[in-house]
């Protein structure tokens, strides 16, 4: 059973039946359900997961004072507190984790203002453009269990992908950033006698790629060390990420160089075939730079648009 299962059957079990029993006048107005940090909310967790944060505990949300009031918060989160400490072999945390509390009773507004700085999900551009992306994801992965008020659904179907303008603009970025690290600079460094600066170049082409490639799927990229992960899973190119992963843990030998540059191009000509499949790019050729400036003259906002082009990235 992995967290979100856990977090699903300890809700059914205890919180649900404490919410029906001693707060029924309040089921209308609360939302209850797992999200936010975590590898268990993204459904990735395993066995090495349990070291650290993994309980069996559910998020519950309410609405401001002007609907559920303050006292009538405490409760609940009094009668939180009171749920077994133990469920299916897995205990509770006596200690909080690094950076708060994930599970327990939140005001809603609350909580999604400190993972997207927006207590609604409208956001605005400059919001938009520079709110992490890994915080955006966590703000939408999970499950909700229920929502009688649907405040909570609401917001996340707003925050649920970037909008289209604010997605041509980070992804006109990570094509030129992938052009100017695969296409140009990778096999300068290896020429210039500079193996390390090339892994640097390599690094970062995996980087933009990744970025590139969740941009055309639609999806948030979460914490780096579940990318992979999460990239395997995406509706575009998920066969990119095992040729990612050769770039990475290859060598940048004058030997190995011409292979690993081959591998990029290969990448680079994936990547604008989804571009072009999606009618982003009018550029007909193999440079991912002109692609970048194609897709950043695609955007109807004129001031987005004359925006630097790596000002999303």
């Amino acid at each position: 059973m992995n967290g979100l299962e856990l977090s699903r059957a300890y809700f059914e079990a205890h919180g649900k039946p404490m919410l029906e029993q001693q707060f029924p006048e309040l089921l209308p107005f609360l939302a209850a359900g797992i999200l936010g940090s975590g590898s268990e909310c993204f459904g990735y967790d395993d066995e090495v997961s349990r070291d650290h944060d993994f309980e069996p505990g559910f998020c519950l949300f309410l609405p401001g004072e002007d609907v559920v009031d303050r006292r009538s918060a405490f409760l609940l989160e009094r009668a939180y507190a009171k749920l077994p400490k133990e469920f299916m072999g897995v205990s509770r945390a006596p200690l909080q984790p690094v950076g708060g509390p994930r599970h327990g009773v939140f005001r809603t507004a609350e909580y999604f203002e400190e993972k997207t700085g927006s207590p609604d999900g409208i956001l605005t551009v400059s919001q938009w453009l520079t709110v992490p992306e890994q915080s955006l994801a966590e703000a939408v992965n999970g499950e909700i269990f229920f929502d009688r008020y649907g405040e909570v659904t609401r917001i996340r179907a707003a925050l649920s992908c970037y909008p289209e303008e604010i997605r041509r603009k980070k992804l006109a970025g990570q094509l030129l950033l992938m052009a100017q690290s695969g296409q140009y600079n990778y096999l300068r460094c290896i020429a210039h006698g500079e193996p390390a600066a090339a892994q640097l170049a390599a690094v970062e082409f995996v980087k933009s790629t990744m970025a590139a490639v969740f941009l055309l799927s639609r999806r948030y990229q979460p914490y780096y060390k579940w990318s992979f992960r999460a990239m395997r899973a995406l509706p575009e190119l998920p066969l990119l990420a095992e040729l990612l992963e050769y770039l990475l843990t290859t060598d940048n030998g004058p030997e190995m160089a011409p292979e690993k540059s081959a591998v990029m191009e290969s990448i680079a000509g994936d990547v604008i075939g989804a571009l072009q499949a999606q009618g982003l790019t009018k550029a007909v050729c193999g440079d991912l730079e002109k692609h970048a400036y194609s897709v950043n003259d695609s955007i109807a906002d004129p001031e987005l648009r004359n925006l630097h082009i790596l000002a999303a990235v």
